[in-house]
């Protein structure tokens, strides 16, 4: 049995091309390998492919090209086993109205062949927070409680893979760190494998151990968190001085601008400027140092140096 919970190879999805009218090539051979039991990232700005890519995973799209393997099972060869082995929770809120939570697990449990007898319907409202709201209408509840019972009917047939599709878009505060409070829980009390796409980098940054960035249908990026941070060049270097400063120092190839709080921050590249360099010129510029630390750049600066475009 592979240790990959999910294996793609040559992946290709083209819309169209039917009657004269353009194709559209949505996912353009994607290899990816997600390990099993991490918590891993799909990143990439509007239209990279993200959904199409999920879609395919969770069997609700076909593809073109490629083959696709979840928890072992091949799609083609085991569609069934493929897609009991996965759970996606969607990013639009597209329940049935009148179907109360605890009826819309059961029901969602029946269509997934869960027996009655191995259904954990309580136990899944109660961990998601609806026990009180178990027989109220879905229409009656707000919109984080719709949200929550999507995860709730992802995990009706106790999937090996969970599949969260911008989870947190548009939630408040409490709604978000009880969904990630969840999360963590999955992964480390059952090893599940969790896949999370996501606008917010940082919560990426802090969630992830591994992320791959799709851009224009490609993979452009594959890596463990820290390796993608570790791969700018980029540093700050943050200074805050001891007292008024007249002249900020200047240095070729190095940003140097002054914050809100007084602080002077210059922007170099470690390959191009060594560190007692920056130190030497900001001495010769007459500033003493009060207090000096260094900014490593973040995932929003990854993301951007690979698409070109920002989060959103």
């Amino acid at each position: 049995m592979t240790q990959d919970a999910i294996r793609i190879s040559g992946l290709t999805k083209i819309y169209g091309g039917g009657r004269g009218q353009p194709a559209k090539r949505a996912l353009d051979g994607i290899d990816l390998a997600v390990p099993r039991g991490s918590v891993f990232g799909l990143l990439g700005p509007n239209g990279a492919g993200k959904s199409t890519l999920i879609n395919i995973m969770a069997g609700l799209v076909s593809k073109t090209a490629g083959s696709v393997e979840i928890w072992g099972f091949d799609q083609d060869v085991n569609p069934r086993q493929s897609r009991a082995s996965i759970g996606v929770m969607p990013q639009e809120l597209n329940l049935d109205p009148f179907f109360a939570p605890r009826a819309a697990l059961e029901v969602q449990a029946g269509l997934y062949g869960v027996p009655k007898s191995r259904r954990r319907s309580d136990e899944i409202l109660a961990m998601i927070g609806l026990t009180d709201k178990a027989d109220a209408y879905a229409r009656t509840l707000s919109g984080g409680m719709r949200r929550r019972l999507l995860l709730g009917k992802a995990l009706v047939h106790a999937p090996h893979i969970l599949v969260l599709d911008e989870p947190t878009a548009g939630v408040d505060i409490e709604l978000r760190q009880m969904l990630w409070e969840n999360v963590r829980k999955l992964n480390r009390d059952h090893g599940m494998t969790i896949i999370l796409t996501t606008h917010y980098l940082e919560e990426a940054e802090e969630m992830c151990d591994e992320i791959a960035i799709i851009n224009k249908g490609s993979v452009v990026a594959r890596d463990s968190t820290e390796n993608l941070l570790g791969s700018l060049d980029a540093k700050t270097l943050v200074i805050q001085p001891a007292g008024p400063v007249t002249t900020l120092p200047d240095i070729p190839g190095v940003g140097v601008a002054r914050r809100a709080d007084g602080a002077i921050e210059l922007s170099y590249r470690r390959s191009e400027t060594p560190a007692e360099v920056l130190l030497d010129a900001v001495q010769k510029a007459g500033i003493s140092i009060r207090d000096i630390r260094t900014e490593e750049p973040h995932l929003e600066d990854v993301f951007l140096s690979l698409t070109g475009s920002r989060a959103e």
